[in-house]
């Protein structure tokens, strides 16, 4: 039997940047998602999971339209690595995981890339971390219908514990940071709203496509090639030049975090994370009330900065709060959440943890 478990992610700043050639700063969860691969003759693959009873089964010829729900996402791992040109074999994967479903905590990149490696480890083949992303994110996009970009791959596998990257999409570099809060007497606190997101929905890829006219308009083929903000004022088209602004000013935001972190600046990590939740509630447009009541709720009671993490309407906030008080903040929001009638939340403490790999 095949092993492989590979985590979620958190982004803690740096949201809808990664389409655009930009700039993101992620850390992978401890929680992961198992994938135990039973390798057969057949070319029958049959998933079955903890979450549900019963079973799932499909053809390792898969195409796009083939398979709906959940089992997509491995399916169109499948499909992604032979259209790559690299062998597939049938079996069984049991899958697991201890990752959020729908909380914007990247459970569907952690079971691609868990199939991903079960399956290369299969087949023999063998590819770098950046090629694997890649066909993950195929798999994402033209199977599944998702048109995210390539950070949640990449958290996914580069992970390392007590350690941030910094994702440079452009060039697609990942260079680790520091990043241990409790070293400082912080801890990160991820509040789930238990508000389900779905990227397939048509809200984000109006948003990717809103970007594509705004860097067009200014003569870019993506906004990273667009330099100061003044130029801004040449997009006519108003919600355009808003979508335009956030990802300028979120490249400007992971940066200077990266600066922070590697100076310990805790206070400054927490004000860029305010900065950008503003930016996304009023400019990109991807919070929800619900969202915003816990970010705010986050900040009155004490947090150094909080802001939503994930694609947007709906998932999960994330809170940077003295460990002392982590409790007592994290009571107060879930009161405050209450007092609004909406449901109650998950609250835990994140640290950055291992990246994906198989069990040997």
């Amino acid at each position: 039997m095949i092993v492989a478990q590979a985590p979620g992610r958190i982004n803690l700043i740096g949201e809808h940047t990664d389409y655009n050639l930009g700039f993101a700063m992620p850390i992978a969860l401890e929680q992961r998602t198992t994938v135990r691969f039973e390798p057969d003759d057949s070319t029958t693959i049959t998933l079955e999971t903890d979450r549900e009873a019963g079973k799932h089964a499909f053809d390792v010829t898969v195409q796009p339209g083939d398979v709906d729900g959940w089992s997509a996402y491995p399916a169109g791992v499948v499909w992604a690595l032979a259209a790559a040109g690299h062998r597939v074999v049938g079996g069984t994967m049991s899958i697991s995981s201890t990752v959020p479903i729908g909380a914007g905590l990247s459970s569907s990149a952690a079971l691609e890339c868990a199939v991903l490696l079960a399956m290369n480890e299969a087949t023999g083949v063998e590819l770098d971390l950046l090629d694997v992303a890649r066909i993950a994110q195929r798999a994402e996009n033209d199977f599944v219908g998702a048109p995210t970009g390539l950070m949640d791959q990449l958290a996914s596998l580069h992970g390392e514990a007590d350690r941030a990257l910094l994702v440079d999409f452009e060039a697609a570099d990942v260079t680790p940071v520091d990043f241990d809060p409790a070293s400082h007497g912080l801890a990160l606190l991820v509040v789930d709203s238990h508000a389900a997101h779905q990227h397939s929905t048509g809200e984000y890829a109006a948003r990717r496509d809103s970007c594509t006219r705004a860097a067009h308009v200014l003569g870019a083929d993506s906004l990273r090639e667009v330099q100061g903000q003044d130029v801004l004022n040449r997009i006519e088209d108003p919600t355009d030049r808003r979508r335009a602004r956030h990802v300028l000013t979120e490249n400007e935001r992971v940066l200077d975090c990266g600066i922070a972190l590697t100076a310990g600046g805790f206070r400054r990590v927490g004000d860029l994370m305010n900065q950008s939740h503003a930016s996304m509630r009023d400019d990109f447009e991807i919070t929800t009330p619900h969202i915003d009541l816990i970010a705010d709720s986050a900040v009155r009671h004490g947090a150094l900065g909080a802001r939503m993490t994930g694609g947007g309407f709906g998932g999960c906030v994330i809170a940077l709060v003295k460990a002392a008080e982590k409790d007592a903040i994290a009571e107060k929001i879930a009161s405050d959440i209450a007092a609004r009638d909406y449901p109650a939340p998950s609250i835990f403490t994140a640290r950055a943890g291992s990246g994906a790999a198989v069990q040997r």
